[in-house]
């Protein structure tokens, strides 16, 4: 089985590398590789899409990169290849973001991207650091993870789903924050799963091993 985490230059990769290749490893699924190249992520029986900073700034590279979305595509949309979105490599799968400008998503999973509005005073944006998750519907990818099991966010904005059977878990935040959407074989986390300690290494497990 190869798993691809997809390079676009938009962030560091080190972390996640460890982690994805650290769970293989331990459960014999077979090779992790960070690549560029379209051809191997068309290949790839599951994708990984990173992603840290602005939302328009990580569109605008990744499809700066020639062949390397559509490359994606054909893998998770014509081939339902098992996909993986962390942070702003989640927000992507929205229809449009509205982060600084109004910026087109894949539109993979209906709902935007917005700014978040805290309703208590004193919490602070960026939403930075450890959070609880609630569990909103069951999923392969939440197999072991339960409601008060914590995640590690670093976000000002956040993916408000059209329909609320694609949102798997939110965090409290002043209000409800979403931290997991799912819809078919995608799933994007708007958490650090490699920085997540045992909630993020279970779920890279259950991802690893999902097949839908």
């Amino acid at each position: 089985m190869l798993t691809t985490i997809v390079d676009y230059e938009s962030g560091n990769l080190h972390s996640a590398q460890k982690a994805f290749e650290r769970v293989a490893r331990e459960q014999d699924a077979g090779l992790v590789i960070v690549t560029s190249d379209p051809e191997t992520v068309r290949r790839a029986d599951r994708v990984v899409l990173p992603g840290d900073g602005a939302f328009p700034a990580c569109r605008r590279e990744l499809f700066d990169h020639r062949g390397l979305f559509e490359a994606i595509e054909e893998a998770v949309v014509t081939n339902a290849r098992p996909f993986l979105g962390i942070c702003i490599g989640m927000q992507m799968l929205a229809t449009r973001g509205r982060e600084y400008e109004e910026t087109a998503g894949f539109d993979w999973i209906g709902g935007e991207v917005v700014r978040i509005a805290p309703g208590e005073p004193g919490l602070k944006v960026p939403h930075m650091g450890w959070n609880d998750l609630v569990i909103d519907a069951a999923h392969p990818v939440l197999d072991g993870i339960e409601t008060g099991d914590h995640a590690y966010f670093v976000h000002s904005y956040q993916f408000r789903v059209a329909d609320p059977a694609h949102l798997l878990a939110h965090v409290d935040y002043g209000g409800p924050v979403t931290a997991i959407v799912g819809r078919g074989t995608m799933v994007g986390t708007q958490f650090h799963p490699e920085k997540s300690q045992a909630t993020g290494l279970r779920l890279i497990a259950n991802f690893l091993a999902w097949a839908p």
